[in-house]
């Protein structure tokens, strides 16, 4: 059993499959668990990494890979790394008239409940008596009080949710893990497909790869305290509002 355990949810993405080798590169963990639909391109299971099969809209598969998880040791960190902006017959909406309900719920299911499940059945995994971290991928679009440009209706509102759910789990976690954290995170424009077909007016310097983005989550996550826990991060560690 492993004495110190990392946990990327979400790991075959651009981001997760890059915090879970950024985090089975650090002697700061014995054992990376990355759990995800697919394998993660060009992932090697070792003694050091392993992969789970698991969907954060099938909880059956959650309660399993949880299962898996606890059998192999005490996570320290729970990272979920997850999440949807486009795909078939889905696309951010420019105006009110392109609202539909089966986009909607898609985007709330994968943004907001996903990751809501995955807390379900591994924040408990986490310890009482020492500190870790439980973190999601949120984004700023996601802030109501940043919001000045509109639009985006389906993503920016999903992803105020998963903030409303991330600081309501950070209020209950608290009660029996005073040392945990529990925070949502956006990690800038990074380059990902998530974020492809709207890269175009992004300055350079702006656009952070997969890595980068990775190794400065990472560097946030190091920075927080029990204090911070329910709070909303921006990739500089800087605190975004609600």
């Amino acid at each position: 059993m492993a004495s110190s355990l990392a946990i990327v949810i979400g790991g075959s993405g651009g981001i997760g499959r890059a915090l879970a080798q950024r985090l089975s590169d650090s002697p700061a963990h014995d054992l990376v668990l990355s759990v995800s639909r697919k394998r993660p391109e060009g992932w090697v299971d070792t003694a050091r990494q392993a992969w789970i099969a698991a969907d954060i809209l099938d909880e059956d598969s959650l309660v399993r890979a949880a299962a898996h998880a606890a059998s192999l040791g005490v996570p320290s960190r729970v990272l979920v790394a997850t999440g949807q902006l486009h795909g078939p017959g889905l696309a951010p909406e420019k105006t009110m008239r392109s609202l539909d309900l089966a986009a909607l719920t898609a985007l709330f299911a994968t943004n907001a409940a996903g990751p809501a499940l995955a807390a379900k059945h591994f924040l408990p995994l986490t310890p009482r008596d020492r500190p870790s971290v439980f973190a999601a991928l949120s984004a700023r679009v996601g802030s109501i009080g940043d919001n000045r440009l509109g639009g985006w209706y389906g993503y920016r509102a999903s992803k105020a949710a998963l903030n409303m759910l991330i600081h309501t789990l950070a209020i209950e976690h608290r009660r029996t893990r005073p040392l945990g954290l529990c925070v949502a995170l956006h990690p800038g424009t990074v380059d990902t497909t998530l974020s492809a077909p709207f890269q175009g007016g992004v300055a350079p310097d702006r656009l952070s790869s997969p890595q980068r983005s990775a190794q400065n989550l990472l560097e946030v996550l190091d920075r927080l305290r029990p204090e911070d826990t329910g709070g909303f991060f921006a990739w500089d560690g800087t605190s975004i509002p609600w």
